[in-house]
């Protein structure tokens, strides 16, 4: 038993040392390609649900891109707001150059529902063949449309960006570091050439890729619809790029409250299940670490189970440190201790949910 349990975990400390090394040195990344000449019109998909606090921010990041503004077809879908979402968005878009509109949703598109039926809508009214789409609590870097646009060769269908949390408290600080971890091993077994989803909060996809689905309207309805698309475009043959660099990061704000959180995860729980299952048998492993530790404490071995959580810090805390750099961020390493403890209280929070959550609740609507 502890023989079995120790090379459990070694395997896992190589396993993710591999995956810093991969990424450290850009293994299998997806090099850019030339953009498109001259430069095309691209349509920035935007979905709002009383984001008046939080638009002001992204949109003033979306008027700071370093894309002639002509070329800029920006619809914000308004979905039933109740606080002023609409008129705050007119403001802070006054005068620009490009074409900007509010786009009210009032009725359902087939099968769509939330955020997939707003999306419904604007893709409909688009009018470029290049759908970039983002949320209203996202900060774009100016880069953003080159970012991921040299990325849209042929037979492509999504280019997916990297999303940072970003925040001054230390609970928003541990979200930021969970997700880049997440994010860089997504990144490792995609450029393996294994799909395992697209962030729909950082996406470009092809007006033909998505018309190819026969859009939101015409897909089974998911709470994760960002994978839906995804999955959806991987069945018709299309290609899919992750752009792991600086140039393609969007920053995003961090859940206020641990119930904000678990919200959110047990949201994402619904697009975990429906994984392959190679992936979810992975996941699963990946997640056991710390009760295979416990497992050989019982064991009678907690030497060698300190020993082994120690070196889950340093080699989790060299893959954070590749991540970080390569998304132009700075790690502070007095988070990676703290971060096993938020760890631990974010998988017991996710069975908890798991077993009794019951209907996801996502910007105020119920999903059962």
């Amino acid at each position: 038993m502890t023989t079995f349990l120790l090379l459990y975990c070694l395997l896992w400390l190589l396993v993710l040392a591999g995956s810093a090394g991969a990424l450290a040195t850009r293994r299998g990344a997806p090099a850019p390609g030339p953009l498109p000449v001259p430069l095309p019109r691209v349509s920035i998909l935007l979905a709002a649900r009383n984001e008046a606090a939080a638009l002001p921010r992204c949109l003033a990041s979306l008027r700071a891109l370093r894309y002639p503004p002509e070329l800029l077809e920006i619809l914000l879908g308004d979905d039933g707001s109740t606080d002023g979402t609409a008129a705050v968005a007119e403001a802070a878009m006054w005068g620009f150059a490009g074409h900007f509109e509010v786009v009210p949703i009032a009725d359902a598109l087939g099968t769509a529902r939330g955020k997939a039926n707003v999306l419904a809508h604007l893709a409909r009214r688009a009018t470029t063949d290049y759908f970039f789409v983002t949320d209203a609590d996202i900060h774009l870097p100016p880069t953003w449309i080159t970012a991921l646009l040299a990325h849209a060769a042929p037979g492509v269908g999504t280019v997916t960006g990297i999303t940072a949390v970003r925040g001054p408290r230390l609970f928003d600080r541990l979200q930021g570091l969970d997700w880049l971890l997440s994010l860089g091993l997504i990144q490792v077994v995609s450029a393996g050439g294994r799909p395992v989803t697209a962030m729909g909060n950082n996406m470009l996809v092809t007006r033909a890729a998505y018309q190819a689905t026969g859009g939101y309207e015409a897909l089974p309805f998911s709470v994760t619809e960002d994978y839906a698309l995804f999955r959806a475009v991987l069945a018709r043959g299309y290609g899919f790029r992750h752009v792991f660099s600086a140039e393609a990061r969007a920053d995003s704000l961090p859940m206020p409250s641990w119930r904000a959180l678990l919200r959110q995860r047990h949201r994402w729980l619904r697009g975990v299940q429906a994984l392959p299952l190679r992936l979810r048998l992975e996941l699963l492993v990946y997640s056991s670490f710390w009760p295979a530790l416990g497992a050989l404490v019982w064991a009678g071995a907690p030497g060698l189970a300190l020993a082994l959580g120690g070196g889950r810090v340093a080699v989790q805390g060299a893959l954070a440190a590749v991540c970080y750099r390569r998304a132009g961020l700075r790690l502070r390493p007095w988070l990676l201790p703290l971060f096993e403890g938020y760890t631990l209280a974010l998988t017991l929070g996710m069975g908890y949910v798991r077993l009794f959550g019951g209907a996801v609740v996502w910007k105020g609507r119920r999903y059962d």
